[in-house]
């Protein structure tokens, strides 16, 4: 069985990190297995290296600069002969960490140098004369301007409080010059594994990602080689991530991007929709990126640009049905036609009225309404038939590997003119005629308009934008199946059972 699925099987963890691992948070911690499956991402030759510089800026168990030394202990045993020797070197010489709070600080030191003190009594190292060596910490605070921290956006009403309670102040990415955290030193590679986001105070239990700045902060230091697990979110969604996500899909120097579509089959305890990937980016090489894609204990891989398309397709065999799709539809695709969020201006929590204009609301049954001066038409949709389709159709699946549903006859409506909905539902379609926005409700539910939709979902948050791989057949005079459109876009019957096989049947229209 391939190393990086053996985590998965095993029954028995030796290894402390590894139960710490299992632990459930948004700072997750990371196996020692996984640990090694992005260090095997490096050049073998670094590991033979006495010079390289290896840096894990947001250090928790310290288990990758564990993993670092344990590999530079062999690959160094030719240069350094004497244990300790080269224990001292590269204690002192080539590794370094910076902790997210003072209990992982310690918690790495422990790990690395085998004591709380780095020159503790039984410090496996005999040179240090501090006792924090080389795992920094510094407790420090946010920075408040308005309502949100300069640098990492949290807000003040959700963190600006007593010492006594975490505040999450990441010392990595509150500065703009992370240079001089360590007095301009420069690292050859960079490597962990980040916090991937905050609580910000939103309607639910909403959090913003904050991951993707922990990257952008490491490559201002300009590495050689740059590896981090991150949530892989930012393939086609994630709040504030459109800058983050054109600038790594653009960026050649990313040389290989392993994407597991299960969160679980990274970090068993936890559960984060839309799985998880670790990268390796290349300062000195730029070229196409190989790119493995695990599902169910299975990969599949393939060499291709990132930017291909304006959002990251992770599956490797849809690649090829998109761009058939793409050679033969040169028109306008769904995300032209879906309506924007808030069709109507009304928010999720909008209180339905006694009277007023009929409202659909996600969580009401029965008749509602809203208040005729609460609803704007700026899309000209109120006086149209309708198909409403909810904004979160897969609401409790995180797990991409299994296949999808999104529609059904349950959760949504086509609906006569003179009617609203909250920013629970989506206008799908509108027209003057109930016949063809049910002609428009068959094509969306077939497998085939909802395994190109598919392609661009990373979560259960389904937006116009998400639709940017299903063609707009222009005229929609009949009901649709699949067969029809399998033929009209000229795939394969392997394509076709691989359609099949990654996209739940729904209710028929007509049922």
């Amino acid at each position: 069985m391939n190393s990086r699925l053996e985590l998965r099987n095993k029954s028995y963890n030796p290894d402390i990190l590894s139960c710490l691992a299992n632990l459930s948070n948004d700072e997750v911690f990371t196996s020692p297995q996984l640990a090694n499956q992005v260090l095997d991402l490096l050049p073998a030759d670094i590991w033979h290296d006495s010079s390289i510089t290896f840096l894990d800026p947001f250090t928790k168990t310290g288990v990758f600069l564990r993993e670092i030394t344990k590999r530079l202990l062999v690959g160094l045993e030719d240069e350094f002969p004497d244990l300790q020797e080269r224990i001292n070197h590269i204690l002192n010489y080539q590794v370094w960490g910076i902790a997210i709070t003072e209990l992982t600080a310690l918690l790495a030191r422990r790990t690395l140098y085998c004591s709380k003190k780095a020159n503790g009594e039984y410090s496996i190292d005999s040179l240090f004369d501090n006792e924090n060596g080389h795992i920094h910490y510094k407790a420090i605070e946010h920075t408040w301007a308005g309502n949100n921290c300069v640098y990492c956006g949290a807000r003040k009403d959700q963190y600006d409080r007593g010492n006594d309670l975490e505040s999450y102040t990441y010392e990595f990415i509150h500065t703009f010059n992370p240079e001089r955290i360590f007095n301009d030193m420069r690292f050859d590679v960079i490597v962990g594994n980040p916090p991937y986001q905050l609580s910000d105070g939103g309607y639910g239990k909403s959090a913003a990602p904050i991951y993707h700045k922990f990257v952008e902060q490491a490559e201002k230091l300009n590495p050689r080689y740059l590896s981090m697990i991150i949530p892989s979110r930012w393939f086609s969604g994630g709040r504030g991530l459109d800058e983050f996500r054109s600038e790594m899909l653009s960026d050649k120097r990313i040389r290989v991007l392993t994407d597991y579509e299960s969160f679980k089959d990274v970090f068993p305890g936890v559960d984060l929709a839309g799985g998880a990937c670790y990268f390796l980016w290349d300062r000195d090489n730029q070229g196409i990126c190989k790119i493995i894609n695990v599902r169910d204990g299975e990969e599949s891989s393939s060499e291709r640009y990132l930017n291909e398309f304006p959002v990251f397709v992770r599956d490797n065999e849809a690649v090829d049905i998109i761009r058939e799709v793409r050679r033969i539809h040169c028109g306008r695709y769904l995300d032209n036609v879906i309506s924007s969020s808030k069709p109507f201006g009304l928010r999720t929590y909008y209180k339905p009225h006694k009277q007023g204009i009929p409202c659909h609301f996600i969580q009401r049954i029965g008749e509602a309404f809203a208040d005729p001066k609460d609803v704007t038409d700026h899309f000209n949709l109120l006086d149209k038939w309708k198909l409403l389709v909810p904004r979160s159709p897969i609401a409790g699946q995180t797990d991409f590997t299994k296949a999808v549903k999104f529609y059904s006859n349950q959760n949504t409506a086509i609906v006569p003119p003179g009617t609203c909905c909250t920013e629970s539902f989506l206008v799908a379609y509108a027209a003057n005629s109930e016949q063809e926005v049910t002609n428009f409700k068959s094509y969306l539910f077939t497998k085939f308009a909802r395994f190109l939709l598919l392609q661009a979902a990373a979560s259960q948050d389904i937006t116009k934008r998400r639709f940017l791989f299903v063609p707009d057949i222009g005229k929609y005079d009949h009901q649709f199946t699949d067969a029809e459109l399998m033929q009209r876009f000229n795939l394969s019957e392997e394509a076709r059972r691989y359609i099949d096989s990654r996209v739940l049947e729904t209710n028929r229209v007509s049922e």
